[in-house]
């Protein structure tokens, strides 16, 4: 009787259609198979040694906070300008002087309440080193398109900086109406080309001979970036 019930227990069961195989054993599920990674195994050590050498972008580029710009960061922002309107490189398009910290001053506190133009700044703990500038086109039949300037201070690029007060200039053109950024940049600039195109930027024409610069004339990049409208929550 004994043999006969454990004769039963032993036939697989029809009813599931499951193949007549014993179940696997436990410890094989804990192993490496065809590159998963096991917790603890000698690939994950492996893994999180090389994770520890390699510098993380987040950490990089986290010291440091988008705001719109006070009147109280005039001086800091024509510091800013002339640092890197006297790179060697050019990449400013104007050469003249940057205006003084008290015209800056009144034109940032002039923006308070404006609807067609804002300064937005990038700080770290040292200081401001980042403006975007983006104003709306004056024209009546194009008062949806704005333009904008950029400039990072030398020891603070390719850390995103530049993308952040991108993201910022997006936010305040949806939420004024506005749905064509565009821009001017020079042709020798391609690190920034490069930044304007990873964001979503496209070049809309090439302007020959377009801005006066020490003494003579040169070319420009036209870029613009379409601006999707929010969506309602």
């Amino acid at each position: 009787m004994r043999g006969r019930q454990r004769s039963r227990r032993a036939r697989p069961s029809r009813r599931v259609g499951l193949p007549a195989r014993p179940l696997a054993p436990a410890e094989p599920l804990l192993r490496r198979r065809r590159g998963r990674r096991v917790p603890g195994g000698r690939l994950a050590r492996r893994s999180r040694r090389r994770a520890a050498r390699r510098p993380r972008r987040r950490d990089r580029v986290s010291n440091f906070t988008i705001r719109q710009a006070e009147p109280g960061d005039a001086a800091a922002l024509v510091q800013l300008a002339r640092e890197v309107g006297a790179e060697p490189e050019g990449w400013l398009i104007s050469t003249s002087e940057w205006r003084g910290a008290g015209d800056e001053r009144r034109y940032l506190r002039s923006l308070r309440r404006s609807r067609d133009a804002a300064v937005f700044v990038a700080e770290t703990p040292g200081g401001i080193v980042g403006r975007l500038s983006v104003g709306r086109d004056p024209h009546p039949a194009s008062t949806h398109v704005a333009d904008l300037g950029l400039m990072v201070a030398k020891g603070h690029r390719r850390q995103g900086i530049g993308r952040a007060l991108l993201e910022r200039a997006v936010d305040w053109a949806q939420r004024m109406g506005v749905s064509k950024l565009e821009l001017h940049v020079f042709p020798h600039n391609e690190p920034a080309i490069q930044l304007y195109e990873a964001f979503g930027f496209r070049r809309e024409g090439y302007r020959e001979r377009h801005y006066r610069r020490d003494g003579g004339l040169v070319d420009a990049v036209l870029m613009a970036y379409e601006v999707m409208p929010t969506l309602p929550e």
